[in-house]
């Protein structure tokens, strides 16, 4: 493969995808911008009822691997509206409500959107022991002064929320923005799939591309679309914590370093024969990779794989990020290339009817 395997197009695809919103339950539009993207590089498609998408290589295959990332990104819902036109939310993931205070959001109602920010009392008028950002004070002011001037704007109860940011570069290596988790990861593996029609790479086995939506509200997207694919594997993406910023405690969360690579994870829902089929393949491929540990769970959509169908052997590759969960969400490019590179070559050493039980 080329050097650098992220071309300008990739970034322009990549800048388009995460500035679109595409939140919980409501992915639609981003999974339309993800499928375009893909349709050169696969035979065929499908679309469950809740959006998430597939695309398939070589689908008459009987022998099945999945690559799956998750569409979705946190955000708001409008919750209560008060006579005085303010808007109180409930979380639609696992939104911050401590990054909230002075942000700008955007509000999708069918009138289209709304522009409204967090409002924050002034430092002047607050005291030492007033309570911090918390889901119960934060709220949201669009300039109205009514619940019926808001109500004219098309908000209700259960329209959602999101932030405007937008994807940028800092220093040419850190990709910075909302929604990395785990657009990122979808990304990635439109980024294999595009590198295998280009390097005209034929697999033995049927590739399902897979970008599951609702992830972050219990891995419900990877539950449904796995039992509709019913793979034989799963290699699964997403991000895990760069855990060298400040504030950090390694004790607790690892010692995971931006741009040392991808972190392989172990843990009970990682099938362990094809764990070291990747780790084989790193260590081939001359690919740098990190380890982390997880207690029960992997948190992401591996767990819905792994205990799905009877069990299916998965594994996890993560891409270390920063500032998680936040507008400013910031990766390593190397660690993206290497992501990309990981799964591709993990992806040429899986044999057809590959048996990964421990024992017969």
């Amino acid at each position: 493969m080329q050097k650098s395997i992220i071309t300008k197009k990739s970034v322009n695809f990549l800048a388009k995808y995460l500035n679109n919103a595409s939140p919980t339950g409501f992915e639609k539009e981003g999974q339309k911008i993800w499928l375009n993207y893909i349709k050169p590089y696969i035979d065929e498609y499908w679309v469950d009822n809740y959006g998430s998408v597939v695309g398939v290589v070589n689908p008459k295959a009987k022998y099945k691997v999945v690559i799956e990332a998750h569409a979705d990104e946190i955000s708001w819902f409008v919750h209560y509206i008060t006579k005085e036109g303010f808007i109180y939310l409930r979380r639609n993931g696992g939104s911050d409500h401590q990054i909230a205070p002075s942000k700008r959001v955007n509000i999708h109602t069918k009138k289209g959107i709304v522009t409204a920010v967090f409002g924050w009392p002034a430092i002047h008028t607050r005291k030492s022991t007033e309570k911090p950002p918390k889901q119960d004070n934060i709220f949201l002011d669009c300039g109205a002064n009514t619940r019926e001037e808001v109500e004219k704007m098309g908000i209700h109860v259960g329209c959602v929320v999101t932030y405007p940011d937008e994807f940028i570069i800092l220093n040419e290596n850190k990709f910075v923005g909302r929604a990395l988790d785990n657009r990122i990861g979808g990304f990635m593996i439109a980024e294999v799939t595009r590198l295998l029609h280009q390097n005209k790479v034929k697999l033995p086995f049927g590739l399902y591309i897979t970008n599951a939506v609702q992830e972050e509200v219990g891995l419900r997207g990877a539950q449904m679309i796995a039992e509709k694919i019913q793979p034989n594997v799963a290699i699964v993406t997403d991000v895990c914590h760069d855990t060298q910023t400040p504030m950090i405690n390694k004790i607790q969360q690892g010692d995971i370093i931006g741009g040392d690579g991808p972190v392989l994870t172990y843990g009970p829902a990682v099938q362990n024969n094809l764990l070291d089929l990747i780790i084989k393949s790193a260590k081939k491929g001359k690919i740098p990779f990190q380890r982390a540990a997880v207690s029960r769970a992997t948190g992401t959509d591996t767990d819905a794989f792994a205990y799905s169908n009877s069990g299916v052997p998965s594994a996890l590759i993560s891409l270390p990020l920063r500032y998680m969960h936040t507008t400013v969400e910031m990766a390593h490019k190397d660690d993206i290339e290497n992501c990309i590179k990981l799964i591709y070559e993990s992806l040429k050493n899986i044999k057809n009817n590959q048996d990964f039980r421990y024992f017969k």
